[in-house]
């Protein structure tokens, strides 16, 4: 049993080193390294494992997948988060050009400050600065940022504005007005799926209250999940079913968001 626990003490670590988000000062080559090499680290150790105690081999293979999985989802959920954060910030900075441009400032100044309170808005005010095509920056930015997809639309509003005569800060003011009225789709959609999350992980940790429940009435079910080839193979195929029931919740709730 000491091997058992040894492989899922390393299984643990596996899912701590996965799912742990990675510090900002780390340069990107290196989170990716570090991102690259975890799971074949992981799977080293289970091959070794598996050549001492192929139980334990076995066990630390099923809960490494599970893990790998796990983070998977984490990762999801927080670049999904992010996106709406980034969402939320081009709806301000649409907000504040509008409201700046209103009172008379010039669109250099609108984009200086916009930059400021944003940064990732500096290339579009760098490109104001040195005469380049701001519509385009304005789009590269939207490719290259998860969730700042409205930016395409001030884009096309800055471009039409420009090239009518428009004045800029009536069409930016009807840009952040349908941006409000999307954000405010996008949160009641969000309201709503949110029950829907809920329950899904809800449900996906009911058999641990299950087993812990066997424990306390006398029974012995982690040493039969972890100690067994059925319970390895009842463990593999419970964790498969609730990863997956939770990773499909979150694929029709994302599709549901898109579509708002």
């Amino acid at each position: 049993m000491s091997a058992v626990a040894l492989a899922a003490g390393a299984a643990a670590l596996a899912v701590v080193l996965l799912v742990r988000a990675p510090r900002s000062s780390l340069p990107g080559a290196g989170v990716a390294s570090l991102r690259r090499w975890t799971v074949p680290v992981v799977l080293g150790a289970a091959v070794a494992a598996a050549v001492v105690a192929p139980r334990a081999g076995a066990l630390l293979l099923v809960l490494a997948a599970a893990g790998s999985a796990g983070a998977a989802l984490v990762r999801r959920q927080r670049a999904r988060k992010a996106a709406e954060l980034v969402s939320a910030r081009v709806l301000e900075t649409c907000e504040l050009m509008a409201s700046e441009l209103a009172a008379g400032q010039a669109p250099g100044e609108c984009l200086d400050r916009a930059a400021v309170a944003w940064t990732a808005l500096a290339p579009v005010a760098a490109a104001f600065r040195v005469g380049a095509d701001v519509p385009a920056a304005m789009r590269g930015l939207a490719a290259d940022l998860d969730g700042a997809a409205d930016l395409r639309i001030v884009a096309a509003a800055w471009q039409v504005a420009h090239r009518t005569g428009q004045g800029l800060a009536a069409t930016i003011d009807r840009v952040a007005e349908s941006l409000r009225a999307a954000a405010g789709t996008r949160r009641l959609v969000a309201g709503e799926l949110a029950s829907a999350r809920a329950t899904a992980r809800l449900v996906a940790g009911l058999p641990v209250l299950a087993l812990v429940m066997g424990s306390g009435a006398g029974g012995d079910p982690w040493g039969f999940l972890l100690g067994t080839p059925a319970g390895l193979a009842c463990l593999a195929l419970g964790l498969t079913f609730g990863l997956a029931g939770l990773w499909w919740i979150e694929t029709i709730a994302r599709g549901a968001e898109e579509s708002a």
